[in-house]
């Protein structure tokens, strides 16, 4: 099929709005050449994309999933435009690069300034941003990769995911809990115990596997507050709110206020990057070498 790009243009319009009218008076076209444009666009396809009734336009099964695959061109192709008009000019290559918070530690930024040694000339345009709406950035082209910290092997959908390097963890308690004093706890003895958590929605990966470790310790963690940044548990604790499970890393953002106490069977994560799927161009590869040399 040979969709013209101001075919697409026009159903993405009527798609997203519902509505003819509101379609034509955003791409500032007569609604009569917008309607034939859909139709062709039908006739090319063989089906119909639309339902027209009376109260209104909604799309049909075929016109949902043309949607779907379609609805990111026009972004992907604004900026593939953008980049080779900045190549053309001379302008830097750059990376855009997302991290959660809880993993931007001294491993991190040592990837970022051997990136720099290796690859002067890439800006590095770096965003905090939660892992779950990292791999959505990155499958929407908005970010070129991202330090998603953990996350579970499952099928990433046109992601592939890297790890990088392991990190342990560790019990963070108040300074004055009767458990800050030890060197070493079971994971056993925090049954009962009030927890702060990272959110589930933000980190689903590293949220479940601090309930299956405690799982395996034969408890089910009582959280009572969650936030979806990891600082901002550690933060917590320092206030007396709970105890935690958290990389032992932010034990730094933390301060004095907490004690990181190391667990018995020493449980640990492995860090990750996520970048799109499929043959990379020169500065991601460049990156991802170095990363692999962590």
């Amino acid at each position: 099929m040979d969709c013209s790009f101001r075919e697409l243009e026009c159903f993405l319009a009527v798609a997203e709005e519902l509505s003819f009218t509101r379609a034509a008076k955003r791409l500032n076209l007569a609604q009569p050449p917008l309607s034939r444009h859909i139709r062709t666009l039908e006739e090319k396809i063989g089906a119909d994309l639309f339902i027209r009734g009376t109260r209104g336009v909604s799309l049909t099964a075929a016109g949902d999933r043309f949607y779907e695959d379609t609805r990111t061109i026009p972004g992907k192709l604004s900026r593939a435009s953008e980049a080779a008009k900045r190549t053309a000019a001379g302008e830097i290559a750059r990376l855009r690069i997302g991290f959660v918070s809880a993993v931007m530690s001294d491993d991190v930024l040592s990837v970022l300034r051997r990136f720099r040694t290796a690859s002067p000339g890439v800006q590095i345009l770096l965003q905090d941003v939660p892992p779950n709406d990292q791999l959505k950035a990155i499958m929407e082209g908005k970010l070129d990769g991202g330090f998603v910290g953990i996350e579970e092997p499952r099928d990433q959908g046109g992601i592939e995911v890297i790890p990088w390097f392991k990190e342990a963890l560790e019990c963070f308690v108040p300074e004055d809990h009767p458990l800050a004093k030890r060197s070493r706890i079971a994971l056993a003895e925090l049954a009962g115990e009030p927890f702060v958590a990272v959110d589930h929605r933000a980190a689903p990966s590293f949220s479940n596997l601090v309930r299956r470790l405690c799982g395996d310790a034969g408890f089910r963690p009582r959280v009572i507050l969650e936030s979806p940044r990891a600082q901002a548990v550690a933060v917590m604790v320092a206030a007396g709110s709970g105890i935690a499970i958290l990389p032992s890393a932010l034990a730094k953002v933390a301060g004095s206020g907490v004690r990181a106490i190391p667990l018995k069977k020493r449980p640990s994560i492995t860090h990750h990057f996520a970048r799109r799927s499929g043959k990379p161009d020169v500065t991601m590869r460049t990156f991802v070498g170095v990363l692999k040399k962590s």
